[in-house]
């Protein structure tokens, strides 16, 4: 009888110290068969034509029917001056359970803020008083900057080199897609995966 408990005392740890996906950062059923996790800038030109082109096919195609479980990881790169304020706004957001609403407007008021900077001013549009409170806190907290920094990592860790890259993950083999896509090719790769 003391076996199992030694060997449950061993695996524990590492069970705990598994990448913990935020609920709220997570679209589908997390026992569908494909997880894809997005890899994604907000200051990023490429993201956004995939956040506002593609991604909706995605969801409708994926996401909704429960072929797969989108996971959002932030990956702001060192060239975009206001990349890891946008994510840690959104990151924040999440908190409050306003992550879609937050990288929608993000992703749309792209050009306009990446100019002139005023990152908070966009994500502060699509929130009520309170919740602007609520976010510029939590925009500032070390668990929320924490958690960007995993998600660097994690990329770093998964050889991620270029922004938007879709990490597609099926019976634990990594497909990692990056940069412009094709939807059309994405289907029929997706597709054949899940066939499988």
């Amino acid at each position: 009888m003391k076996l199992p408990v030694y060997f449950l005392l061993a695996v524990l740890p590492a069970l705990a110290s598994a990448a913990e996906v935020d609920r709220a950062k997570a679209f589908g059923n997390p026992s569908a068969p494909l997880q894809i996790e997005l890899f994604s800038d907000f200051q990023c030109p490429s993201c956004r034509a995939l956040h506002l082109d593609q991604l909706p096919f995605i969801m409708r195609d994926y996401v909704n029917t429960g072929k797969a479980y989108l996971i959002y990881k932030e990956f702001p790169l060192p060239m975009h001056p206001h990349a890891r304020e946008a994510a840690a706004y959104a990151c924040a957001s999440a908190r409050i359970g306003k992550y879609d609403k937050v990288a929608d407007v993000l992703f749309q008021s792209q050009p306009s803020w990446a100019e002139n900077g005023k990152v908070y001013e966009t994500v502060a549009s699509v929130l009520s008083p309170a919740d602007r409170k609520k976010v510029q806190a939590l925009a500032k907290d070390p668990s929320v900057l924490g958690e960007i920094e995993r998600d660097v990592q994690e990329g770093q860790q998964e050889r991620i080199n270029q922004t938007p890259t879709l990490l597609v993950i099926r019976n634990g083999r990594k497909y990692p897609i990056g940069g412009m896509l094709n939807y059309d090719l994405l289907r029929r790769f997706l597709d054949d995966l899940i066939s499988k």
